[in-house]
This record gives C-alpha cells, sequence and structure tokens, in this order.
C-alpha cells in the first residue's frame, strides 16, 4: 500500500509541473492598446487648449472625433479570462495521460502485487529456502515416472534377477555395478542411484572421484535435475578431493540458482564454461542457464564462443554407427588439431584437444600436446591451470 502511495504522489507532483505553466495566465493587456494613445490625446488637447494653442470650437471637434475612436478601441478590447478555457481542458488531459502512461509502463514492466526484496531479506529468504529444500527421497518421490524402455523380455527377467539376487550379497561389488548400470539403461534412476551409493559404499575409501560423480549424476536425475541436500553434500565432497571439479561445481551453482542465489551460481558456472570442454554434459548445461543467473545477477556477461565439437555433434554422432562416430569425433579432432598447428588459441582449446585425444585413447597424442601446450603457456598461470585439469583428465599428468 505504501509503495502505491508513493507512486500516486510522485504522478502528482510530475503532472503539477508540467501542468502549472499551461494555467498561468497569459501575459494578455487588459484592454486595447489604442485606449492609452486617445486618452493622451484627450489631455494633450486640454493642455493645448490651456496654452491657447488651439481654439476652443476646433478643441470640441477634435475631442468628439477622439473620443468616438476612444468609445470604438473600447469595444474591441478582448477579454483576459477566455484565453484560460482552452489552456484548463489542455492540463486535464495532460494529467490524465501522465498517470495512464506512468501505470501502464509499470504495469507490463513492473511486478505489481510483489513485496519490497532489500538485500537483507533476500539472503535470508534463500538461506531459509536451501535449509528448508525436501530431502533426496521426497524429491524422488515427486518426480514424474519415466516412460518404460522398451528390452526384450528375457533382458528385463535377467535384471529382475538381479534385484533380488544383490540386496542378498550387500558387498558383493559386481552386482552392484551392474545394477547400477542396468537400472540407469532402464531409466529407473532412483534404483540406479541407490545400486551406486552401494558401489560406493564397498568401496570405501577406494572410491574415487569418478564414481562420486556418477552417484551425483544419478542422484539429481533421479530428482527431475533439483539438488537435495544429499546431492549438495556430495558435490561439496567431491569438490574438498578436487577442487576443480566441474560436474561438482556444475551441481552447487545449480543448487544456488534454485534458491535464489544467482550470483554465486554465476561464479561457479563461469569457471565451468570458460575452463571446460563444451562437448560435456555439465559443461554444456552451465551454458544455457549462466547467462540468466548473470541477468538476474545483475552482471554483464558474453558468453564465450565455442571452438571445436560442439555439444549438439556429440549429439549427434550418438545415433551414428560406431565406425562413422568415431570417424567423425577424429576428423573434429583433426580438424582442431590443424587450427592450433597453425593459429593458435586459448588454453581452453589446447585443454580441449588434450582431453579429446585422451577419450579417443590415444595417450601418445595427448601427451605430445600436453607438452607442447606447456611451452606456449609457461608464463601464464591461468592457462596451466587449465591444461593441468585437462592433462590430468586425459591421463598423461607426469
Amino acid at each position: 500500500m505504501v509503495f502505491w502511495l508513493v507512486c500516486l504522489v510522485l504522478t502528482l507532483v510530475v503532472a503539477a509541473l508540467v501542468v502549472a505553466p499551461l494555467l498561468r495566465a497569459p501575459t494578455v493587456a487588459a484592454e486595447n492598446p489604442d485606449v492609452a494613445i486617445y486618452r493622451a490625446q484627450l489631455a494633450e488637447i486640454d493642455r493645448d487648449v490651456a496654452r491657447s494653442v488651439l481654439a476652443a470650437d476646433e478643441a470640441e471637434r477634435a475631442k468628439t472625433e477622439v473620443a468616438r475612436r476612444l468609445l470604438a478601441a473600447h469595444k474591441s478590447t478582448t477579454p483576459v479570462g477566455d484565453k484560460t478555457r482552452p489552456a484548463l481542458a489542455i492540463s486535464v488531459l495532460t494529467v490524465g495521460l501522465v498517470g495512464l502512461l506512468s501505470f501502464g509502463v509499470y504495469w507490463q514492466l513492473g511486478a505489481p502485487g510483489y513485496g519490497d526484496l532489500p538485500l537483507e531479506s533476500r539472503l535470508a529468504a534463500s538461506a531459509e529456502m536451501r535449509a528448508t529444500r525436501p530431502g533426496q527421497a521426497a524429491l524422488e518421490a515427486a518426480t514424474p515416472v519415466q516412460d518404460p524402455v522398451e528390452v526384450p523380455a528375457d533382458y528385463l527377467e535377467a535384471i529382475t534377477q538381479l534385484r533380488v539376487i544383490a540386496p542378498t550379497r550387500p558387498d558383493d561389488l559386481e552386482a552392484w555395478e551392474l545394477l547400477a548400470f542396468h537400472e540407469t539403461e532402464l531409466r529407473n534412476f532412483s534404483a540406479a542411484a541407490a545400486a551406486q551409493q552401494n558401489v560406493v559404499r564397498i568401496k570405501g575409501d577406494d572410491a574415487d572421484i569418478n564414481d562420486l560423480r556418477i552417484q551425483l549424476d544419478l542422484m539429481v536425475v533421479a530428482t527431475g535435475g533439483f539438488i537435495s541436500p544429499e546431492a549438495e553434500e556430495l558435490a561439496r565432497d567431491i569438490l574438498r578431493r578436487d577442487e576443480r571439479n566441474l560436474a561438482a561445481r556444475y551441481y552447487l551453482g545449480a543448487m544456488y540458482d534454485q534458491t535464489d542465489r544467482p550470483d554465486l551460481a554465476f561464479r561457479l558456472w563461469r569457471d565451468v564454461v570458460e575452463n571446460g570442454d563444451a562437448s560435456q554434459f555439465h559443461v554444456a548445461n552451465a551454458r544455457a542457464l549462466i547467462s540468466d543467473a548473470a541477468f538476474r545477477a545483475g552482471l554483464e556477461y558474453a558468453l564465450p564462443e565455442v571452438r571445436g565439437p560442439s555439444f549438439d555433434d556429440m549429439q549427434a554422432a550418438s545415433d551414428m554407427s560406431p565406425q562413422d562416430r568415431q570417424a567423425m569425433i577424429g576428423s573434429m579432432v583433426a580438424g582442431l588439431a590443424e587450427r592450433l598447428a597453425t593459429e593458435g588459441g586459448p588454453a581452453q582449446d589446447w585443454a580441449r584437444l588434450i582431453r579429446a585425444y585422451g577419450v579417443l585413447g590415444n595417450q601418445e597424442a595427448a601427451r605430445a600436446v600436453w607438452e607442447e601446450a606447456q611451452q606456449v603457456f609457461v608464463s601464464s598461470m591461468r592457462g596451466m591451470e587449465i591444461l593441468t585439469n585437462a592433462a590430468r583428465d586425459a591421463g598423461v599428468m607426469e
């Protein structure tokens, strides 16, 4: 209510400033200017008579003529009050237009009915939102069930048997790994996440970052993309082991984005977007969301150009035969390698090439690119950090 009162007062003030000049009385003489001239002539005739310059009969005739003209001039005087009527109408119309325009623009661009959001209140609301999020189980229960995958009956029967056998062998790593894989293939993501959790439990201290990342992926997809407190804790655990892990940084950014802290989401996603391979799932998702987060955080950000194989290219490759897909990926990698050799490029492109060779299993080429890139970016601390992460991912870090 206070907001609308302030708007009303400001609108009236602006309208008053606009209308005041229109209502100001125009500077118009109260009588015809000729009236003053004729009166002066009458006074001059009297003075001439007094000085004996003009005869009495001539003075009388002159006065009669001037008096006649003076009477005509009085009749032709325009009343001052008539000029205020058009100004008054224009003033009323102006006030109406200012009011309609002001409230019309606000109705389109503003947020009628939305309460005040000072920074302190927003931060408190965001913290409360994070603290009161539903848990993993509640989110999974609320997530719509995926459409069943069509598979042969004998395959489905084998998986059904595996679902019965695995719980009877709580420490059978192979059984739980198989169950996690096949539940994922069947899009039973909640069951797959539970099976992967057992894989991590069995491995214990031997569980590596990739095991945890798979579990995190499955937990998030099982909740339809929402980051539960359990998934957040797992992401933070991964970051404690590897502070540059792009998957964990992406999911932690998503958690902040979902709880109205786009500023923190942007900080995390910027590192993912600028240092990750755009063909990777987490990086592609961060690229799709970061511009909106930057806008809501009040920041200007230009999304960096993708160079080399894109996420869409990799998606298209998934529909090809293994031979065609390998040829396509190899062609893309060769094109990237040729461009870097002839034109050079930023550290992100060199890192992408190192990772690509690692995915293709060409360790020798990955190592050669890693060694050459070190020479190019030896004086760039940030560049060396990006390249080191890529070399570690490709398995060529010495």
